[in-house]
């Protein structure tokens, strides 16, 4: 199966936080306060798939307040933290939307990703992620993570199914 073909029944991105919507530095002040880096145009993917009438969410083995805040501001209702079987998780998100596995991407960057990777229709690595996993994505990004990959993926996706045009016709003047 082509990319193209893997990318024509997507309508649902599941991306863990650390190393794919961030570089996956953690940085903490002298208080101890976690402080978490996102790149601008992964927001504007994400909104720009919400606007083509899809869904994203989030799923992430840590929990943190950055992470709900973030979500907030981009009206990510999914959002799943501390889920210590990202599989299980991403399979009851799945079936809770009534989404076959076909029907989604999954962005990861390391070894508790590969198994969402393998089960979803595409599964894919941003380019910094770890050997294993890049070797058994379907798709390795040429941003890394925190770097626009999410935004890479979403456009790739809305390109193959003749959508990106539409979405971003706002935007032309």
């Amino acid at each position: 199966m082509t990319l193209e073909e893997r990318c024509q029944p997507i309508e649902l991105v599941l991306a863990d936080v650390d190393g794919v919507l961030t570089d996956g530095h953690l940085d903490f002040d002298n208080q101890g306060i976690e402080t978490k880096r996102f790149h601008i145009r992964d927001g504007l993917g994400i909104k720009l798939w919400q606007k083509a009438g899809y869904r994203f969410g989030i799923i992430t083995t840590r929990s943190s307040q950055m992470v709900k805040q973030r979500a907030g501001e981009l009206d990510i209702e999914i959002v799943r933290q501390g889920a210590g079987d990202k599989l299980a998780t991403a399979q009851e998100i799945l079936s809770e939307l009534k989404i076959a596995p076909q029907a989604a991407c999954y962005i990861g960057d390391d070894l508790p990703d590969m198994p969402v990777a393998r089960t979803m229709g595409l599964g894919v690595a941003v380019a910094d992620a770890c050997l294993e996993l890049r070797e058994v994505a379907h798709y390795v990004t040429t941003a890394a993570g925190g770097q626009g990959a999410v935004r890479e993926v979403i456009e790739m996706i809305l390109r193959a199914q003749r959508r990106w045009d539409d979405v971003i016709q706002t935007y032309r003047v």
